[in-house]
């Protein structure tokens, strides 16, 4: 399997330290929608990213069908769903923290001064402080559950981009528990082979500890 998509996207980030904690062998390929379109173009038509390429060639985008897909087809990534309801709940609100976090970004870094919309930006930076919020309000010790699984990875990701690509536009000295859980999980091995940035592509590896 291939995994096209750049590290500093929290969704293919997602995926990646998702397959490496579940030991899925898989072969990274750190390409930009936007420095390798024509690329892209012609491994996943759409220009999106996580795309994975199975061996014979399928390509399925979306982290979330792209997971779905790997937990039918392999119980330890199965093994990542979570069981209870305040796992389900924080991955739900991780999952909004990203797509809010990457709209946030998008309107002040890519956008004109004349596309962009004011009450646009505030509605989005609004769901996104109360993301972060609700997150820093259940954010554990250490994993949600009794072992790593989606939650933990989602929400470490979403605060990773967040805390990556709009630095200057959150006081993260807010949110002091969800920083405190996502600075203890990145020392975790899955999330160290796979860190939040541009080009960095996940080589062999061997203990993931």
């Amino acid at each position: 399997m291939r995994l096209i998509g750049m590290l500093d996207s929290p969704f293919v980030r997602r995926v990646a330290v998702a397959m490496l904690t579940a030991e899925v062998p898989f072969v990274h390929e750190p390409l930009s929608i936007w420095r390798h379109a024509d690329k892209v173009a012609k491994l996943s038509p759409t220009l999106k990213v996580p795309t994975l390429i199975e061996d014979d060639g399928t390509a399925l985008v979306e982290s979330g069908v792209i997971l779905d897909y790997l937990e039918a087809k392999l119980p330890a990534v199965a093994a990542l769903r979570p069981r209870a309801l305040p796992a389900f709940h924080a991955l739900g609100v991780a999952l909004t923290v990203m797509e809010k976090a990457v709209q946030l970004y998008y309107e002040h870094h890519v956008r004109g001064e004349g596309e962009r919309s004011p009450s646009w930006a505030a509605r989005v930076r609004g769901q996104l402080d109360a993301g972060l919020k609700a997150l820093d309000a259940v954010a554990p010790e250490l994993w949600f559950e009794t072992a790593p699984g989606h939650a933990d990875i989602a929400t470490v990701c979403a605060f990773g981009f967040v805390r990556g690509a709009l630095a200057d536009k959150v006081d993260f000295a807010i949110y002091p528990r969800l920083a405190g859980f996502a600075d203890r999980a990145e020392t975790w091995g899955p999330f160290r082979a796979a860190p939040a940035q541009d080009g960095f592509r996940i080589g062999p590896r061997t203990a993931l500890a």
